[in-house]
Formats: structure tokens, C-alpha cells, sequence
């Protein structure tokens, strides 16, 4: 009964990853700066951004294409996307202060709103500026 089990479990697994691949799109950003995404501090370079829905749960993975580093993310809450947002290009969005920025937002540009992540709480006075970068679709898509 055990081994039916860790079948069953191994085949579900093997069934939702395929049909999460199958509906994944991916993007890629320059990222010209160090940047906090989650709990991890990420290097400036070239990442893909990879997207899909999983169990009615939608799941960001960002890694950086020449060193091999990513993280898995799942957003706090839709929001709408920033004012100019609703055309062109998909975009991140990084709250900086001081130099040191973090992943606030991404917007998929096909959708109709934008995704909100965590990230460190600023002190009441304090107000942080938000860059864009724009994301390209891979060739093909």
C-alpha cells in the first residue's frame, strides 16, 4: 500500500509539473544593480523570468542567466499596475533607497494588473524611489 502510494504521489507530481511547464512563459531583464528578491540579495546581470500557475497559485522564477542563481516567488497580492503601465512592454519594479533596492513589483504586460512581493519595511518618514526595467519576451514566444 506504501509503494502504491509513493507511485501515486510521484505521477501527480510528475502531472502538475508537466502541465505548470507546459502554460510557463519566460521573459528576461538587464538588471544593472544589486537587488533584493525574497530573502536573497541577487548580482547585477542578465536573469530570465519564468511564470506560470500552479494549482490556481501563481509562481515567479527568477534566475540569473550566467551565473545560474535563482529564487522561486510568489507574490503577495495583485495590485494595478503603475500609471503607464497598461501599454508596452511587461516591467519589474524595484523599491531602492539609499542604493539599496528590492523587487516590489512585476507586471506580466498581459494582464490587468501587476504582482506585489515582499520586502523590507521603510521607517515612517522614509520614502523609496521606484526603477523600472523593462522585460523582453524570448524569441519565439
Amino acid at each position: 500500500m506504501k509503494k502504491l502510494t509513493t507511485k501515486l504521489m510521484i505521477a501527480t507530481a510528475a502531472l502538475v509539473a508537466a502541465a505548470g511547464s507546459a502554460s510557463a512563459q519566460t521573459l528576461r531583464a538587464d538588471i544593472p544593480f544589486e537587488f533584493r528578491a525574497g530573502d536573497r540579495v541577487m548580482a547585477p546581470g542578465t536573469y530570465s523570468l519564468d511564470y506560470s500557475r500552479l494549482g490556481g497559485v501563481q509562481v515567479f522564477r527568477l534566475s540569473n542567466v550566467h551565473s545560474g542563481g535563482s529564487i522561486a516567488l510568489l507574490p503577495q497580492a495583485p495590485v494595478d499596475p503603475q500609471k503607464g503601465w497598461s501599454e508596452g512592454d511587461p516591467k519589474l519594479a524595484f523599491a531602492c533607497v539609499g542604493g539599496s533596492c528590492a523587487l516590489a513589483e512585476i507586471w506580466t504586460g498581459s494582464e490587468s494588473h501587476a504582482y506585489s512581493f515582499h520586502r523590507p519595511k521603510l521607517g515612517g518618514d522614509v520614502t523609496a524611489d521606484l526603477r523600472e526595467i523593462p522585460l523582453q519576451r524570448n524569441k519565439g514566444e
